[in-house]
């Protein structure tokens, strides 16, 4: 289930359309207090550019959109909506799309603010990772808008609700109120609860989360920056890339192939070795010749699900494995090559040049590469290949991206050139149709080359679902290595990350604020609609779609 931040508890029609229109896609939506039936709400969907409001009625036992089905709480009702398309319609039968929520702002910058995380992940993350007197904050599931303290204690978990009274005020059991969420696990830190069992509930030890709102993420990376000065120098980035590293070991998976006697000398580095399952396996190839369907190179896939993009990881070619690298291309119809690496550093060979120098041709077995044309950037050189082989004459152009102002065993200081290079591939492959995955090698194609996948990875994620969505770098650092083994292997690189993310955003951010042009003329047309939609007690212009028409699982249970 996607973040339950979709609740916004004090805000108007209008602050929903501006929302909405200024930082939301087609298909973001959020729900928020009905201001003319108050104890009901109000879904607010953006749909082609505009805003439709929809009344939820909250009928004291169930909550339902004036018919159709009816649910237990407010989180299943719009669970239901988001997971089964086509089931909210208006009378002329058009689809209503809830596809991502936007959502609210994060009550507190602490880090042991998890967001929507559930009771069970709460729980099994604290009982596997924390210890006694480990605790953290999380959104109630079946009370949208509180909050829920989840501790460990005598190892067990419990749970404390945290309820937000809509006035800047938060309380535990009616005890004591305060201002934020900070004070008051402040004031329970010094003054342990107690429970009826007579279990006294400590709180020592924040277990701290790695999950952002993406709109958030200066705040976090200011967070972690004060915290790496600490005394020990053991907090901030370099705790959670610790963190991050005791996690390689769940994934060992096989990598027999890169071990076999054929292949041994066809890897740059003896232990860095493509993962079995998801390596690029080259079809075509000689089957007389043992290990001829060999690369040392894995598929990748990004963060936004149903619509990741796609990459190639791939280690830097050797004398012996030009053909097998070009021949990854062509049959993977890729389009695109980040190279991150020089040639030599510091007096090594890096990578053996697999193209050919400008106005000449590069043969390679059947594969002809011929180059056309070459412009030399600040930092970065863009070259146009065509490829064709001895059976298809027909020109392949292939863009080649060189970045030469990555250092090696470093991080450049400034992400704007990766940042202007990401753009730039992203364009270029969006022309070309049919275009197969972007491939990116380094040396090792691990450090540097983990690094720029999960930063276009999570871009592509943001860009897909707005700058509201929720990112998580440590968990998309997970997600490339169990497809290829130690990609990002610096906690300087895990920072440049963060830091590339966060220049993202806050150009993205200043673009926005400054931008002209319709956004602020059809304020006008959204609040009529909100006006007509809000107000009026007549049954709105859509209606639920019928149980029978469902397919899928049933909305899970509330959890709190």
């Amino acid at each position: 289930m996607p973040s339950r931040r979709w609740f916004h508890s004090n805000i108007s029609g209008l602050d929903a359309e501006k929302l909405l229109t200024e930082r939301g896609l087609d298909g973001s939506y959020l729900v928020r207090p009905s201001k003319s039936n108050p104890g009901d709400f109000t879904l607010s969907v953006r749909r082609n550019g505009e805003v439709t409001h929809i009344k939820i009625q909250n009928s004291g036992d169930y909550y339902d959109l004036y018919g159709g089905e009816k649910f237990a709480t407010l989180s299943e009702l719009v669970q239901y909506y988001t997971e089964n398309p086509g089931q909210l319609r208006e009378k002329n039968g058009q689809s209503i799309e809830m596809k991502f929520p936007l959502n609210s702002a994060d009550p507190t910058t602490e880090r042991w603010f998890h967001g929507h995380m559930s009771s069970k992940e709460a729980e099994t993350v604290l009982l596997d990772k924390g210890k006694n007197g480990s605790f953290l904050v999380r959104e109630s599931q079946g009370r949208p808008g509180n909050y829920v303290l989840t501790v460990r204690c005598d190892d067990k978990i419990t749970h404390v609700m945290i309820r937000n009274h809509g006035n800047g005020q938060y309380d535990v059991g009616g005890g004591e109120k305060f201002d934020d969420l900070t004070e008051l696990v402040e004031h329970y830190k010094k003054n342990p609860m107690v429970e009826k069992s007579g279990t006294v509930v400590h709180l020592r030890n924040p277990f701290n989360a790695t999950r952002i709102n993406a709109a958030c993420i200066e705040d976090r990376v200011k967070e972690l920056q004060k915290e790496n000065k600490n005394v020990t120098g053991k907090a901030g980035f370099y705790e959670e890339f610790e963190v991050l590293q005791k996690q390689e070991c769940k994934h060992l998976y096989s990598r027999k192939e890169g071990e076999k006697p054929e292949n041994k000398s066809k890897n740059r580095y003896k232990n860095i070795l493509p993962f079995d399952h998801s390596r690029v396996i080259l079809s075509g190839r000689d089957p007389n010749v043992v290990g001829s369907d060999y690369l040392n190179a894995n598929y990748i896939n990004g963060e936004a699900k149903g619509t990741e993009k796609q990459y190639i990881a791939a280690q830097g070619c050797l004398p012996a494995t030009v053909e097998d690298f070009w021949s990854g291309v062509y049959q993977e119809n890729s389009r695109i090559i980040v190279m991150t690496t020089k040639e030599v550093e510091r007096g090594r060979n890096k990578c053996t040049r697999y193209w050919p120098d400008p106005e000449t041709v590069k043969d390679v077995g059947k594969f002809h590469i011929k180059h056309v044309k070459e412009t030399e950037l600040p930092d970065y050189i863009l070259s146009q290949f065509e490829l064709t082989t001895d059976d298809d004459f027909i020109p392949r152009t292939i863009h080649h991206f060189h970045y030469t102002g990555w250092p090696d065993h470093g991080v450049p200081k400034d992400p704007s050139p990766v940042l202007s290079i990401l753009h730039e591939v992203d364009v270029k492959q969006k022309s070309i149709h049919g275009a197969g995955p972007i491939v990116v090698h380094c040396s090792a194609g691990i450090g540097r080359t983990g690094t720029f996948i999960v930063i276009d990875s999570l871009i592509h994620l943001i860009k897909e679902q707005g700058l509201d969505t929720e990112i998580d770098i440590s968990k998309a650092i997970q997600n490339v290595r169990a497809q290829r083994s130690g990609m990002v292997q610096t906690e300087a690189q895990y920072e440049f990350i963060y830091k590339a993310i966060q220049h993202y955003i806050s150009t993205e951010m200043t673009r926005i604020r400054h931008s002209e042009g319709p956004t602020s003329a059809v304020y006008g047309n959204l609040a009529q609609l909100r006006t007509k939609t809000d107000a009026s007690p007549a049954l709105p212009s859509y209606f639920p779609g019928r149980q029978e028409e469902v397919k899928g699982p049933a909305p899970m249970p509330p959890q709190d």
